[in-house]
């Protein structure tokens, strides 16, 4: 049985690491083979990656150079633990996949979105979501929700002001609108429950009959 490869995106605060942990959980109980995963990092060499990206002192990093750190990141994280899950049949849920790149480095950062696909087709070889959930929230509303959960993991992309994360908030909807086959929304604004409910809703018309 061919594995199922799951992507959540988001804006900063969209609540989409607490979702996967959630459904990973119920998809196990379930007795579907789960693996739940993380970019930039998952594996030891991108985590390494991970910390130069997303270190707080960082700052004068150049957008081309932030784009490549990603590419980087995600060709060792996808040879090393996600295609190998994937071939043994197991669901995948990944924290950020390449949709992140375009909408971060693509178009907040103005690099286009074309190009930056560009680098990432070249580090994934093809390997694409079949699905991805896109936890839609306002970015001043995902910008509060940072603010008030202490225990968040705090990053560079938090310095950013909230005219980055507006077009951050404005790419993904472009891309929803480029691959709506793939893409999914989820409105993320509303209660965890309802947001769980929602999302799994989605997530039951692909998954795999467990007698495959």
């Amino acid at each position: 049985m061919k594995g199922l490869f799951v992507t959540f995106e988001g804006g900063e605060g969209a609540g989409k690491s607490s979702m996967l942990q959630e459904i990973g959980k119920d998809l196990r109980q379930q007795g579907y083979p789960v693996l739940e995963t993380r970019e930039p990092g998952g594996i030891e060499i991108a985590e390494k990656i991970r910390e130069v990206i997303l270190n707080r002192s960082h700052t004068a990093m150049d957008g081309r150079t932030e784009a490549l750190l990603y590419a980087a990141a995600r060709r060792q994280h996808l040879v090393e633990k996600v295609v190998p899950a994937l071939q043994s049949g197991k669901i995948v849920l990944c924290d950020r996949f390449i949709d992140s790149s375009l909408a971060y480095q693509g178009y907040a950062r103005g690099l286009g979105m074309d190009e930056v696909y560009k680098i990432n087709d070249f580090a994934i070889e093809n390997c694409m979501p079949d699905l991805t959930l896109l936890f839609d929230i306002d970015p001043e509303e995902g910008l509060r929700r940072i603010t008030a959960n202490k225990g968040r993991e705090q990053n560079r992309l938090d310095l950013e002001k909230i005219d980055f994360h507006q077009k951050v908030y404005e790419a993904y909807h472009q891309l929803a609108e480029r691959y709506q086959e793939r893409i999914k929304i989820i409105n993320a604004g509303q209660s965890f429950d309802k947001v769980k409910e929602e999302a799994e809703e989605v997530l039951k018309n692909y998954l795999p009959s467990k007698h495959e």
